[in-house]
């Protein structure tokens, strides 16, 4: 296939915008046959997948079908695994075997006892009520400050949330923040009746305080084929994506504008930039197709961490059965994936995501009676891929992410 309308196809962008795009691109960094490699190779990972899965079939219906079938035997095979693993639950295992996983150090972090002043100087009245408890003193002595942290969301209002953020986080300089170790934890069955309501809205177990290194776990017990390993690679993705803010934190540590940096980064802030000059590459911090597909944004060439994060997640979550001999059962497959999409037919052009997490909420849509197909993860990573064909590397994207992230775009 062409790669201007291949990409066209997989991207959902304007032909002649890419043409632009690649010129520039060419003229700037000197680079020729980006494109073209990327689609060969694209070529390469989907026929040797699907050889390798048996799917003689190319129709994207069955594609689709293979793939799914895919992530519920890799399911199977961790929680098989996690029987050996010590834990007093599958989520505590969990979190034991991530940790052993993933390979990231300590980052730049909020010092715990900020979290105490914070809850000191502004009562959250609906966790005390709901906690039966006459002060946030009470609380902290039976709860860690950052477990309480974590619920807020699921109790205290809206409001009460944005105002309490707008003040005390306005006051943070670089001393308020230590180096220490990113934590996965488990929250206590004491928060399943407000967690079931985070689950229901997020359609997952996992979250995080990127500002205190930490990723929690709600402790809530979900049996759709997927689920778990959906919620287990976030996982990965949280330890990098905290990773990746504490870099930016340190970034701005010489900052006037310290805390403002702060709550943007913290908000996900994206630039109302609409429109952009050939060889220009937003910078976009969230999943606009999932806020709004319309977002014209999404029409322009653009680099997105977030894609950053499970490239290396996914890539570290591929060891987790490394010695397994039979390729179809080892996880290694999802390496290198998350940027993968073909072109199949079913009544029409078809694209199929062969990332991992799209492939497994895709299953868990199919389990759940919905049969919505995702591919969001997919396109943001192709962009990505690009993106580091051009300027040579990962590192590289990573230092001119960290570099122009206030400006919300990369001119070269």
């Amino acid at each position: 296939m062409e790669k201007l309308n291949y990409f066209s196809k997989v991207l959902g962008v304007d032909s002649g915008m890419l043409e632009k795009m690649e010129a520039a691109m060419i003229r700037k960094t000197g680079k020729l046959g980006v494109l073209e490699r990327i689609v060969d190779e694209n070529a390469r990972i989907v026929d040797s997948t699907l050889k390798l899965l048996d799917s003689k079939d190319r129709s994207a219906h069955h594609v689709e079908s293979v793939l799914r079938q895919t992530i519920l035997n890799h399911e199977k095979i961790v929680l098989e695994t996690l029987k050996d693993v010590p834990g007093k639950s599958d989520f505590e295992k969990a979190a034991t075997l991530a940790k052993k996983l993933v390979n990231v150090p300590s980052g730049f972090f909020l010092k715990k006892d900020r979290a105490r002043q914070i809850l000191e100087k502004r009562p959250p009245l609906e966790l005390l009520k709901y906690l039966k408890a006459s002060d946030i003193k009470e609380v902290l002595e039976k709860y860690d400050v950052t477990e309480i942290f974590a619920t807020l969301r699921f109790i205290e209002s809206t409001e009460w949330m944005h105002e309490t953020f707008e003040v005390a986080y306005s006051n943070f300089t670089p001393d308020d923040f230590e180096k220490r170790e990113i934590k996965i934890e488990v929250l206590s069955d004491v928060w399943i009746k407000v967690a079931e309501k985070f689950v229901a809205k997020k359609h997952h177990n996992v979250s995080h305080l990127k500002e205190f290194g930490v990723i929690f776990i709600n402790p809530i017990q979900e049996n759709i084929p997927g689920k778990f390993l959906r919620d287990f690679a976030l996982l990965f993705h949280y330890c990098y994506e905290i990773k990746f803010y504490s870099k930016l934190f340190q970034f701005y540590e010489k900052s006037p504008n310290f805390a403002e940096h702060l709550k943007s980064l913290l908000r996900g802030d994206v630039k109302d930039v609409f429109q952009s000059e050939p060889g220009d590459w937003l910078i976009v911090q969230r999943y606009l197709a999932k806020e709004n597909p319309q977002d014209p944004r999404l029409l322009l060439p653009r680099v997105n961490p977030e894609a950053l994060h499970w490239l290396r997640g996914e890539r570290d979550l591929s060891f987790f059965n490394a010695s397994e001999k039979d390729d179809k059962m080892n996880l290694k497959i999802w390496n290198n994936m998350e940027w993968v999409g073909g072109i199949f037919e079913n009544g029409g052009e078809n694209v199929v995501s062969f990332d991992l997490e799209d492939n497994a909420m895709s299953l868990v849509s199919f389990m759940d009676g919905k049969n919505e197909t995702f591919s969001y993860h997919q396109r943001e990573a192709m962009w990505t891929r690009i993106f580091v064909g051009y300027v040579g590397g990962e590192d590289t994207m990573e230092k001119l992410l960290i570099e122009n992230f206030d400006k919300g775009i990369i001119k070269f």
